[in-house]
């Protein structure tokens, strides 16, 4: 026997409350994260925020006094696509329940996302090692940094 209609309303306004105060948890959680990642050769450490913008640039133990422009130049783009590859993902992943079919109301399909087109190809690539760093988050916002012992 079918569910009567206004019971099947009534489920889908409460999955659709839910689903706007998860989404506006996540968009605050979002706003806050930002990833650190450092170059292969352990010389430039680069932070982008929460839009995959640059936020930081540290030059570590004096590396680059011996390093040619071009060298180092490099090592600034490799830390810098990487950590906002790292903040490319940590968005898909956050948002990847709003585009799910909800087990509930079955009307209620979700979303297609094309996260390659967005964020580009490297974004689905596997990556075991995304950490996120923020302020007074869990250990999942930790920064990758922090596990090596450095900091």
């Amino acid at each position: 026997m079918t569910e009567p209609l206004e019971k099947r309303l009534e489920k889908a306004m409460a999955e659709l409350q839910a689903a706007q105060e998860a989404m506006a948890r996540t968009e605050r959680e979002l706003r806050q994260a930002s990833f650190a990642v450092l170059s292969s050769n352990r010389a430039v450490r680069a932070t982008v925020g929460p839009q995959g913008e640059l936020t930081g640039i540290e030059f570590l133990e004096n590396k680059y006094r011996d390093m040619s422009p071009q060298e180092l130049a490099a090592s600034v783009l490799e830390a810098a696509g990487a950590a906002r590859v790292k903040m490319n993902r940590h968005v898909m992943k956050a948002m990847a329940p709003f585009t799910e079919p909800s087990s509930d109301v079955p009307e209620l399909k979700g979303f297609e996302v094309d996260w390659e087109r967005i964020f580009g190809p490297e974004v689905l690539r596997d990556d075991d090692e995304d950490t996120a760093r923020g302020a007074g988050h869990g250990p999942g916002w930790r920064d990758a940094l922090d596990e090596d012992g450095e900091d």
